[in-house]
């Protein structure tokens, strides 16, 4: 979606400027050097960022630039449906709490002021470029499905100031989250804290539970699709305790050290917890008092919702970082560049995608196989057009 609801993202940022007046911080452990994990996960989370926006061209619910197929009741909308409802209440949390954990080091590494100026480099750069260039090109690309021109689409967007900044909501959410920690930093002027142990269960579930009600207030005042300057705050509950919780995370070293039967406990709870909206949805349907508007509202399935997505998010994002530590310890063969691209190909994805699913438009075929077709397609592609950016003088050092 082209919004908060849309499943976009990124996190982890490259530390490699010397710090600056770091006299009385201590770097959280392990905060050196990369996590060949981490950067897998990244890398696998970002092309399913693009399969997540190719369900939505082919059936799903949600925001995007060009809509083949509306939402039906058949299986392969259902389907798909049901796999971006499923990606929308993890894979962005995820981004965050990765985004947080490399929050602190990043400011001991580089100082408040290049913490700053490395921020708005890697994350306001290209907002901007996003905004004034791949904005109103990938909508003036969806544009000439509906037979209009693409040069007079593109010229009136920029005429009349028409900008969005699309997927990059998320950096602008990061560039605020980021803005909040630092502002807290500078009020804290005592020694670094002793860092945090590994929450308990008990923490996780009052945690899941707080950031459910939470999600359900703060959705009576902006339900799900209402944005507020292009961030959807109705999601913003647990996006918020997760780049918390990963700030938290940094100094404990949470990612080297995730107890394996916490880890399967929650994985289990999250398999648990998934059928049990979809189920809550179907009958509310046919049970008055379990109706009602699930993006928000005084009403039984808005707060279904609102708590079932932390604890499905929970046991996710527990269970891949387990998992990817476990099978990444270093990255070989493709993994390597896959990684070094995932950030440029999250920014560049919508025109790419947009043109993929253009250019076999008149052919018919199912939901699923278009859905799987041009998702690959559009991955290859953006990896392709990825490494080719890279190799512009300069611009590696910005993504």
């Amino acid at each position: 979606m082209v919004g908060a609801n849309a499943a976009r993202g990124w996190a982890e940022m490259d530390l490699t400027i010397a710090p600056q007046h770091a006299t009385r911080r201590t770097a959280p452990a392990g905060a050196a050097g990369r996590n060949g994990a981490i950067d897998a996960l990244r890398a696998v989370v970002t092309l399913l960022v693009v399969f997540h926006h190719t369900a939505i061209t082919y059936g799903a619910i949600g925001g995007w630039y060009y809509k083949e197929l509306p939402p039906s009741a058949t299986l392969g909308s259902r389907l798909l449906v049901l796999f971006c409802t499923v990606n929308q209440a993890w894979f962005m949390g995820l981004f965050f709490f990765l985004a947080g954990y490399y929050t602190p080091p990043a400011w001991v590494r580089h100082g408040t002021a290049g913490f700053i100026r490395e921020r708005l480099a890697r994350l306001g750069l290209p907002i901007v470029a996003y905004v004034l260039l791949l904005s109103p090109l990938t909508i003036a690309l969806a544009a000439t499905a509906r037979g209009r021109p693409f040069i007079r689409v593109f010229g009136y967007l920029w005429r009349h100031g028409i900008f969005e900044p699309g997927p990059l909501w998320f950096t602008e959410g990061l560039l605020i989250f980021s803005a909040v920690w630092l502002l807290l930093q500078s009020f804290n002027r005592t020694a670094p804290a002793r860092p945090h142990p590994f929450p308990s269960n008990v923490t996780l579930l009052v945690s899941a539970l707080l950031t459910g009600i939470a999600a359900f207030v703060l959705r009576l005042m902006w339900p799900v699709g209402v944005n507020i300057a292009f961030l959807q705050l109705g999601y913003f509950a647990s996006y918020a305790m997760l780049f918390g919780a990963g700030c938290v995370a940094a100094g404990g070293r949470w990612l080297d050290n995730i107890p394996m039967k916490q880890a399967i406990r929650w994985r289990r709870i999250a398999w648990m917890t998934l059928p049990l909206f979809p189920i809550i949805s179907l009958l509310g349907s046919r049970i008055g008092w379990l109706g009602g508007r699930d993006g928000g509202g005084w009403n039984f399935q808005a707060l279904a919702y609102a708590l079932w997505e932390p604890f499905v998010a929970w046991g996710f994002i527990l269970g891949l970082l387990v998992w990817f530590q476990r099978r990444f310890a270093s990255l070989r063969g493709i993994w390597p560049s896959l990684a070094r691209r995932a950030y440029l190909i999250y920014i560049i994805h919508p025109p790419i995608l947009v043109t993929t699913a253009l250019v076999w438009r008149e052919i018919t075929a199912p939901a699923l196989l278009k859905f799987f077709i041009t998702g690959s397609i559009a991955c290859l592609l953006c990896y392709l057009v990825a490494g080719l950016l890279l190799r512009v003088p300069g611009f590696a050092r910005i993504v």
